[in-house]
């Protein structure tokens, strides 16, 4: 149910309630999952999200840029006045493909960069093409992530606890690393912990250590970078309705139920967590580091 309104300036808006409620579909596809063929499909903002040039003339990387919050961000950022590049994974191009039109119907300059974010050589390949084909770099946005639901520890193999840790935490530390030195005062850093760093869930044990881990590298890091002048940030969102749940990252049972348990009795939308992205890289967040800002829906957490 949509409730027309208009703004200050007589534009047509709109307050859009509810959202997907659950129960929902039991769906599986392989990792690491298109939001193209998840139903219902989830909402990126990509009919409602509008621009208010609060990133004019910034370029951003956004990593795991194709699909879910990652998404959400490239879509809002562009709108906001920003060149825009994202990382995915080669198995995520059709994703992909359809962010970097957004960005270009916004006007702005997007620049895909598929690859494995579990190789150093690949992670610092890409900041620097970043950095070149965008003519530099003011914001980073440390979004991809992989989570395997495992019953118990007996059942994560050390493949999979590498590929997490690879994934979640290695890729950060390498392409954070190469990113300070291109970066000016005024950059922003913004990395995506989780609810599970403050709650983990028992089925989601490494991942959980790793959202834990992001926490504390946005915390430490900030310290390190005021002399710098570059501000680090994080996000934790509670369940929102991304493909990294219905790539493995859920059960059947939990994915029917998806965010029921909270509070609104909902997950979040992508669309829903762009605008703390946006507020973390542009000027009006200035007096933010080193913080951790939550959207659960309604639990209180972090």
């Amino acid at each position: 149910m949509n409730q027309d309104l208009k703004d200050s300036q007589g534009r047509q808006t709109s307050v859009q309630s509810p959202r997907e409620e659950p129960p929902f579909p039991r769906q599986r596809q392989p990792w690491p999952g298109l939001a193209k063929d998840m139903t219902p499909p989830p909402d990126h903002g990509e009919k409602s999200y509008v621009g208010r040039a609060r990133l004019t003339g910034r370029r951003a990387l956004i990593t795991g840029g194709d699909s879910g919050i990652g998404r959400a961000a490239a879509i809002a950022y562009a709108r906001e006045g920003a060149d825009v590049a994202i990382s995915y994974h080669p198995n995520e191009q059709a994703d992909a493909d359809e962010v970097i039109d957004l960005i270009r119907a916004a006007g702005r300059n997007a620049v895909a960069l598929p690859g494995d974010i579990r190789d150093e050589a690949f992670c610092q390949q890409l900041v620097r093409n970043a950095a070149d084909k965008l003519g530099g770099l003011d914001v980073l946005v440390s979004n991809a992530g992989r989570q395997q639901v495992r019953q118990s520890i007996l059942d994560i193999s050390s493949e999979d606890f590498d590929a997490t840790m690879k994934t979640n935490l290695y890729a950060m530390f390498w392409i954070t690393k190469t990113a300070i030195p291109l970066m000016k005062p005024g950059a922003s850093i913004i990395c995506t912990t989780s609810v599970n760093a403050y709650n983990p869930a028992a089925d989601l044990l490494d991942y959980a250590m790793t959202k834990g881990a992001i926490m504390i590298f946005v915390k430490a890091l900030a310290k390190q970078m005021v002399e710098r002048g570059i501000r680090v940030n994080g996000v934790a969102p509670g369940p929102f309705w991304t493909p990294l749940q219905i790539s493995g990252g859920q059960t059947q049972e939990k994915l029917e139920q998806f965010g029921g348990q909270t509070p609104m009795g909902r997950p979040g939308q992508p669309a829903e967590l762009a605008p703390v992205y946006v507020l973390l890289a542009s000027e009006e967040a200035s007096y933010l580091t080193g913080q951790i800002i939550g959207a659960s829906g309604g639990t209180g957490i972090p």
